[in-house]
């Protein structure tokens, strides 16, 4: 996957494919990016960034987060309307800049899977669905976040005390 340049994604051809395709068995498919961009992200991720703080597994990877969280929540974008999300349950936009992306494939894959299923799960979400970024985030926030049920998904993560020690940017909704 390619990274995003001045806002806009350029995608890894193999790997977009294998994301269109998912999302066609699903009945969704992303407009064209000049139209409107779709970004992948891991279900999982909604969590990770209603409570980002600046923090994470390298000074690339926090810069990276920071730049998507910026678009996603439309602080960085000339639209009216965010972005939408396709769900995917492999390495995202998030993961390009982890150390811990050797190749596309996460080191940590199947516990973080674990936290994609999760949330799909929760949020009644299906893998290669595409729906605006606010949705999603509201879906996380009042499915996941408010009902105390963040712990049962990712409680053994690395970042529990951050996420354990703030609210949820979520909360309120006037950021999306």
């Amino acid at each position: 996957m390619e990274p995003l340049v001045k806002g806009k994604l350029q995608n890894n051809e193999s790997q977009n494919d294998q994301s269109q395709n998912d999302a066609s068995k699903n009945g969704a498919s992303c407009e064209k990016e000049m139209e409107k961009m779709c970004i992948p992200l891991r279900p999982h991720h909604g969590m990770c960034l209603a409570y980002f703080e600046g923090k994470g597994y390298s000074e690339g990877f926090t810069a990276h987060m920071q730049k998507v969280l910026e678009l996603l929540t439309g602080k960085i974008s000339e639209s009216e309307k965010l972005p939408e999300v396709r769900l995917v349950t492999h390495t995202d936009e998030i993961c390009r800049a982890c150390p811990n992306n050797e190749n596309g494939v996460c080191r940590e894959a199947a516990r973080v899977l674990g936290f994609d299923r999760g949330v799909l799960e929760l949020c009644g979400f299906k893998d290669g669905q595409i729906l605006e970024f606010g949705e999603f985030a509201r879906l996380v926030q009042e499915k996941i976040l408010s009902a105390g049920k963040r712990g049962e998904i990712c409680g053994g993560c690395q970042w529990e005390t951050i996420c354990a020690n703030r609210e949820s940017r979520w909360r309120d909704s006037s950021i999306l």
